[in-house]
């Protein structure tokens, strides 16, 4: 039986007019199957993070196309892109973007009330379950801004994972972090990746946390180079 693509990317070359016009992605084609975890490596500058954002669906200015579940996202609306985004991607930031003056699980609730496919009382629910499986259930109910940096980012993966996303992105997801801390965010990738059959994506800086995905997509000056 073939794996299916939850991800796939065909042709895209990306330009910025600024004000001369620079080629920052050429031809850029890639798949990524569902419970695979992948991470895109190459120097600073190569196109990396640009990619992302195009995965992503923020950005729309491209030629190419690119294929969310098995739907094109080139023609589709601003509304179809932003529901696209909050019910199949989850993302997880270099900088875990929590808001203060919530608590702990209001924070990762957020993308679930958003969506409005459960009731307050089920997001709060799976809020809670995320929480505990990512043993931070017990700071659920501080502030924000009254946690370690190790477990804002737990926070933040639980948030990504609240409305079970076909994918979850992440943009230098260890690279605020001590490597302790980044070997447990790590290893909880790992477990998504398996336990939940979800696909992952990681761009980062880190050879040694990219040897341990499953493939590594490595680029350099805006290709895809293996």
């Amino acid at each position: 039986m073939e794996a299916k693509m939850v991800l796939e990317v065909e042709k895209v070359n990306k330009y910025f007019h600024d004000p001369v016009t620079i080629q920052v992605l050429k031809d850029v084609s890639l798949s990524i199957a569902k419970g695979e975890f992948v991470s895109i490596t190459g120097k600073s500058g190569c196109g990396k993070s640009t990619l992302l954002y195009i995965l992503s669906t923020m950005d729309t200015d491209y030629e190419g196309e690119l294929r969310i579940d098995g739907e094109p996202t080139r023609q589709a609306t601003k509304a179809r892109l932003a529901h696209l985004r909050n019910e199949k991607i989850g993302f997880v930031f270099q900088f875990h973007y929590l808001l203060n003056e919530f608590s702990v699980l209001h924070n990762v609730m957020l993308p679930g009330l958003k969506l409005g496919k459960k009731s307050k009382a089920e997001v709060e629910h799976d809020a809670m379950e995320r929480l505990k499986e990512l043993e931070i259930g017990d700071q659920a109910l501080k502030g924000a801004h009254q946690i370690s940096g190790g477990q804002k980012q737990r926070v933040a993966i639980a948030r990504a994972m609240i409305n079970d996303p076909l994918i979850i992105m992440g943009d230098e997801p260890t690279g605020n972090l001590d490597s302790r801390n980044s070997d447990i965010v790590f290893d909880i990738f790992q477990r998504i990746a398996q336990e939940h059959q979800r696909s992952l994506l990681m761009v980062t800086h880190d050879e040694d946390l990219a040897k341990r995905t499953d493939r590594i997509i490595e680029m350099d000056d805006g290709r895809v180079v293996s």
